[in-house]
């Protein structure tokens, strides 16, 4: 294949749904996570779980960085553009997402703060060469797929001289999430079964599929790294099943056209350099994450917005009318959450899962999978969240 529309083929889409429904055994439940936020998206927006048959089951994970972050850091970021002289720059998708006491960025701009949103690191270099007499903070966060060009942007501002750049970091690591989860109180239950993963596309072009390993080895879950388009991530499910049912727990890579084994070394060898992991971080859903995060490393102290200001993270709740937590753990989907659609709406959003583009309620409410959902349950035939 060579071209985009190859990846949507309807007709082609029947024929891996037609195999998965031949190859399902029909005396099982197969439960598969979908980490990203991206398959996620892909999976409402074409309407994957139409095709597939009922013994398949996909469940959202917690792969958006906007929606992991925890309320505590979104209330750092706001106290910071809060300061004077300093000016935040950050994604938009970050602008609406609440803080604890229902504020926002967005909120804080309206009140005077200086935050600007950019499209890049660069943008905010940029700011920080044009207005030396301001502290510029970028707002970096994202998984390892934005971690090196918040690294290139660093460096880049070393070379450059510019003493008022610093970031606010929370970088966050995949593999962590995915081992918090297979921990995480409702898997040791038995209350989320989970058969296998279907792994990130962006994250493993960077880190490769090496890093997935743990997952076959210590817990006997297969992974399979997969694509976004909607071929590639039934394809995934396709060889998930195939593995389910050979007995196999493997890490495969579906992705062949841009992910390898090994990933991408240089851009590993950046980060390994600017960045350390930190012991400990807390992601939204999942608590405490032990080596879940990264942090600039002493070399690179004076681009620490953390340590410049002194910034001290105090933990916060989420909204406890919010099932953010549980959709992200894959206990709940959105429509179980009863702010969906209700007080809570990409308008009037009540968590981070409603403000990202892509959040996994955002997909459900944009796509109208939420509908389907309804219907079925009216019907009596939709499975627990966590069945």
């Amino acid at each position: 294949m060579k071209y985009v529309d190859e990846y949507r083929d309807g007709a082609l889409a029947k024929r891996i749904a037609a195999a998965i429904a031949a190859e399902a055994r029909s005396d099982r439940r197969y439960h598969f996570m979908e980490f990203c936020g991206g398959h996620t998206h892909a999976i409402s927006r074409y309407g994957i779980e139409d095709l597939l048959p009922r013994g398949v089951r996909m469940i959202h994970g917690p792969g958006c960085p906007v929606c992991v972050l925890p309320v505590g850091r979104m209330d750092d970021a706001i106290r910071l553009a809060q300061r004077p002289g300093v000016t935040l720059c950050t994604y938009g998708d970050l602008m609406r997402v609440p803080g604890s006491d229902g504020s926002s960025l967005l909120k804080a701009k309206a009140a005077g703060a200086d935050i600007r949103m950019v499209y890049s690191t660069l943008d905010a270099l940029k700011i920080a060469a044009a207005e030396p007499g301001r502290e510029v903070v970028f707002f970096a966060i994202g998984f390892e797929t934005t971690t090196p060009p918040t690294a290139v942007a660093i460096e880049t501002a070393a070379r450059r001289g510019l003493k008022n750049f610093t970031i606010f970091c929370n970088h966050v690591l995949t593999p962590a999430a995915i081992r918090a989860i297979m921990e995480s109180p409702e898997a040791k239950r038995g209350e989320v079964s989970l058969d296998g993963f279907v792994g990130p596309a962006h994250v493993s072009t960077v880190i490769g599929t090496a890093p997935y390993g743990f997952c076959a080895a210590q817990y006997g879950k297969p992974v399979v790294v997969a694509g976004f388009e909607p071929l590639d991530v039934m394809h995934a499910i396709l060889m998930l099943v195939r593995q389910v049912n050979e007995g196999r727990t493997e890490i495969e890579n579906q992705y062949i056209r841009a992910v390898t084994p090994e990933g991408n070394r240089t851009a590993q060898a950046l980060v390994a350099k600017l960045f350390e992991p930190r012991e400990s971080f807390e992601w939204r859903g999942l608590g405490e994450v032990p080596f879940g995060a990264l942090r600039l490393r002493e070399d690179y102290a004076s681009f620490d917005a953390e340590r410049r200001f002194g910034i001290v993270t105090v933990p916060a709740r989420d909204n406890p009318a919010c099932d953010c937590g549980a959709i992200l753990r894959g206990v709940k989907r959105p429509a179980d959450c009863r702010l969906f659609g209700t007080a809570c709406t990409p308008e009037t959003p009540m968590g981070s899962c409603m403000v990202s583009s892509e959040g996994a309620c955002a997909a459900h409410w944009t796509y109208g999978r939420f509908r389907q959902h309804a219907r079925a349950r009216e019907a009596g035939v939709v499975e627990g969240a966590s069945a």
